[in-house]
């Protein structure tokens, strides 16, 4: 499998999380955004050389000490951007040329598991781009305005995804697409939007009902009993 820099997006901040940063939480018994970490650098023996880990000032003292434990030359920290894609856009610009592939990952998306990774991975190398997603099981109604409001018409779920990362790339497409984006960044909401406003092909595989992001309180007591959960 080719050699792959990992871009974990680590701002942490989120008002829907109240005051804390949810990536410093713990989560039986290790911050979030060390498992988030942790979930690649299993893998550094194998196809990951690199993860780059975007972070503002306090992410980066915060995370500073912390990251000792790990080989120097398996994670580097670059400051991150005013918006998520202006956070992968910095890591992007640190990795090396002669790393071909690159994947980004939700550092608030910690129980990602090696089959979800391993499957991203290779349909990316098969494709070209890839991604980890979920069928969507809810119904989905258009509504006229933000809530409350008037229910619009349903929209047939059958072939609509809920995305989910690692989502993975060449990195000179994903370049290009940054240079060629019409949105602002700000407007961007993930990765593959970029490709897609790039007419790039990307393909998608079978995510996980584990691998969710922690945005609320709700979610870490989800994440806890999951991980409790497990053998």
């Amino acid at each position: 499998m080719g050699e792959f820099a990992v871009i974990l997006p680590a701002a942490g901040n989120s008002s829907r999380y109240g005051s804390r940063n949810k990536l410093t939480e713990d989560l039986c018994g290790r911050p979030v955004v060390l498992r988030s970490i942790d979930a690649f650098a299993a893998r550094a023996q194998r196809d990951v050389k690199l993860i780059l880990v975007p972070a503002d000032y306090r992410m980066r003292h915060w995370l500073s000490p912390r990251l000792h434990d790990y080989d120097r030359e398996l994670v580097q920290l670059c400051p991150g951007g005013d918006c998520r894609a202006a956070s992968v856009l910095s890591g992007l610009q640190h990795v090396p040329e002669d790393i071909e592939w690159v994947a980004v990952h939700d550092a608030a998306r910690p129980l990602v598991s090696a089959a979800v990774i391993d499957r991203t991975f290779a349909a990316a190398l098969e494709h070209g781009a890839a991604a980890a997603a979920m069928p969507v099981t809810l119904t989905i109604r258009q509504a006229t305005g933000p809530l409350p409001a008037r229910a619009g018409c349903t929209i047939p779920r059958q072939r609509l995804c809920a995305m989910q990362t690692p989502q993975a790339m060449r990195r000179i497409d994903l370049l290009e697409a940054f240079s060629a984006c019409p949105l602002p960044l700000e407007q961007v909401t993930d990765d593959l939007q970029l490709l897609e406003l790039a007419n790039r092909p990307v393909w998608l595989v079978a995510g996980d009902d584990a691998n969710i992001k922690i945005t609320t309180p709700q979610d870490m007591l989800l994440a806890r009993a999951i991980l409790a959960a497990r053998p």
